[in-house]
C-alpha cells in the first residue's frame, strides 16, 4: 500500500557513511511504491552555520549527494525548506498554541544547556516547532527517523493534537518509521559515527582522505601472527555494511586463522569501500558538470512542495480566522 513519506536532512557538513547507511539508503529505497517528500532542511542549519558561502555550498553538496546516490526527481519531491515560506508561517501559528513546558523537555534543548553551548538561542529552543511545521505541512503517513529522534515525532503529534482540539480537525497525525534492522554505524574510534566526534569516513572525499580515515580506524593491539577477535572490531563492523554474507564469512575466517593483521583488514575495507561507493562517486563527478540540471530539479521540487504546503496553510488560516473569505 502506498504511503506518503516525509524526511529532511540538514546541510551542516559532509555526508559520511553513517548518514548513508543510517538514513539516506532507506530514503532512496522508499522512493519505489511510495509518495515521498525529501527536504534539504537549510532553515534548521542557521542554528549552527552562519556563513553565507558555506551554507550555499553545503546545500548544493547535499543536493548533489542525494542525486548521486540515486534519488529520482520523477519518483519524489526533492526541495529546499527555505524556498517554501509556509514553513516559517506555520511555525509562528503553531508556536502560539505550543507550551513552553513541551519545548523545555526536548532532548536537544536540554543537551544544549547541559553542555554549556555559548548561545542557547530562541531558534534552538523553538526548533521542534519548525520541525512540526516541516512534517505537518506535507500530511505524511510516516516519518523515517532514528530511535534517538523519536521524541521529535511525539512533539509534532502533541502540537498537532493541541491545534486540532483548540480549533478543529486540521492536521493529520504522523507516525515515526524506525527500521529495527538499521544498526548504529561505528566511527573510526568505535563511538557512533558523527561529525561532532570527528570520527567519520566521508563518502565523497578525495582518495587520500578516505585512505587516511580507514587506515586510522582504532583496533586492538593483537600481534600479526595471532588470531583476531571478530566481535567488537570496528573494521569488521564497517565491512559488514558493504559486503555480502559470503565475503564477511571469508574475512572472519582470516581473522580466526591468524597471520592476517588489522593492516590487511583495513586494506580489505578500503577496497570494499571503493567497490561499494565507486559508482556513486563517479555519478557525482558527472553531476557537478551539469549544475543546471541540479538547479532545475530543486526548482521543480520547490514548486511542488509550495503547492502542497499552501493547500494545508489555506486550511490552517481558515480554521484560525486568519482567512476572511
Amino acid at each position: 500500500m502506498t504511503k506518503r513519506i516525509l524526511s529532511g536532512v540538514q546541510p551542516s557538513g559532509k555526508i559520511h557513511i553513517g548518514n548513508y547507511f543510517g538514513a539516506i539508503k532507506q530514503h532512496i529505497e522508499m522512493q519505489d511504491g511510495n509518495e515521498c517528500f525529501y527536504m534539504i532542511a537549510n532553515l534548521h542549519s542557521l542554528t549552527t552555520v552562519r556563513d553565507k558561502e558555506k551554507l550555499n555550498q553545503l546545500t548544493l553538496d547535499l543536493a548533489l549527494d542525494y542525486l548521486a546516490f540515486g534519488l529520482d526527481p520523477k519518483k519524489c519531491t526533492f526541495f529546499m525548506q527555505s524556498e517554501v515560506p509556509q514553513h516559517a508561517e506555520c511555525t509562528w501559528i503553531l508556536s502560539t498554541i505550543c507550551s513552553m513546558g513541551l519545548l523545555e523537555r526536548a532532548h536537544a534543548w536540554k543537551d544544549a544547556q547541559e553542555k554549556g553551548k555559548k548561545e542557547t538561542t530562541v531558534g534552538l529552543f523553538t526548533y521542534p516547532v519548525l520541525m512540526a511545521s516541516d512534517i505537518l505541512l506535507y500530511e505524511p503517513d510516516l516519518v523515517p527517523v532514528g530511535k534517538d529522534q523519536k521524541q521529535h515525532i511525539e512533539i509534532t503529534r502533541d502540537v498537532a493534537q493541541k491545534f486540532n482540539s483548540t480549533y478543529c480537525e486540521t492536521f493529520k497525525l504522523p507516525e515515526p518509521h524506525i527500521p529495527e534492522e538499521v544498526a548504529v554505524v561505528p566511527g573510526t574510534d568505535g563511538q557512533k559515527m558523527s561529525k561532532s566526534y570527528g570520527n567519520t569516513i566521508n563518502v565523497f572525499a578525495e582518495e587520500p582522505e578516505i585512505k587516511k580515515a580507514i587506515m586510522g580506524i582504532q583496533t586492538a593491539s593483537t600481534p600479526l601472527e595471532e588470531p583476531m577477535e571478530t566481535e567488537g572490531c570496528n573494521v569488521l563492523a564497517l565491512y559488514k555494511l558493504m559486503a555480502t554474507k559470503e565475503e564477511v564469512e571469508a574475512l572472519k575466517e582470516k581473522y580466526r586463522t591468524g597471520g592476517f593483521g588489522y593492516g590487511n583488514a583495513k586494506k580489505t575495507l578500503l577496497e570494499k569501500f571503493h567497490e561499494y561507493f565507486g559508482e556513486f562517486r563517479e555519478k557525482r563527478i558527472e553531476l557537478e558538470k551539469n549544475m543546471d540540471y541540479v538547479y532545475k530539479v530543486l526548482e521543480e521540487g520547490n514548486e511542488k512542495a509550495r503547492a502542497q504546503a499552501n493547500s494545508v496553510m489555506d486550511r490552517v488560516k481558515a480554521h484560525t480566522g486568519l482567512k476572511i473569505r
